[in-house]
C-alpha cells in the first residue's frame, strides 16, 4: 500500500471520530505486514480520562484480531500542523513495532514520516 492510499484510510477514518467535546476528528490506519490496514478514529467521552485516541483504537482493534507485528501507520487530522501521536499511543505501538514507520498529515495533504523510535527515544521496555 501506497503512504498516500493510508492517508486516505485515514483520513476515511477521521470523519467517522466522536470529538464533541474538543472538535478535533483524528483518524488512523495501521498497515500489517501482510497489507491488512486497521482503522480507528478518536471516540471522546463527559469523563475526559475515558477518551481513546485513533491510533489506539485502530492498535486496539488489530491486536484483538490476533495481530502483533504492524509495517506502517498513518494519522491525520483536518488541521494547519502535522498530527502527531500522543504519548501514551507511542509507548502503545512501540510494545509491537518500535521501527514501524509513522506518517503524521495534515489538512493541506503533505505529510511526515518517522521511525516510532525516533518519536520515542529511551523507551519504556521490559527484559
Amino acid at each position: 500500500m501506497t503512504d498516500r492510499e493510508l492517508i486516505n484510510l485515514a483520513i476515511e477514518a477521521s470523519q467517522k471520530a466522536y470529538a464533541p467535546y474538543s472538535g478535533f476528528s483524528v483518524g488512523a490506519a495501521l498497515e500489517c505486514p501482510e497489507g491488512i490496514v486497521f482503522t480507528g478514529c478518536n471516540v471522546e467521552n463527559a469523563a475526559l480520562g475515558n477518551c481513546i485516541c485513533a491510533e489506539r483504537t485502530a492498535l486496539v482493534k488489530a491486536v484483538s484480531e490476533g495481530r502483533r507485528s504492524f509495517r506502517k501507520m498513518a494519522v491525520f487530522a483536518d488541521t494547519s500542523r502535522y498530527c502527531m501521536p500522543c504519548g501514551t499511543c507511542r509507548q502503545m505501538l512501540y510494545e509491537f513495532s518500535p521501527e514501524m514507520e509513522i506518517l503524521c498529515a495534515k489538512s493541506n495533504g503533505s505529510y511526515v514520516s518517522y521511525k516510532l523510535k525516533e518519536l520515542l527515544p529511551n523507551a519504556f521496555v521490559l527484559d
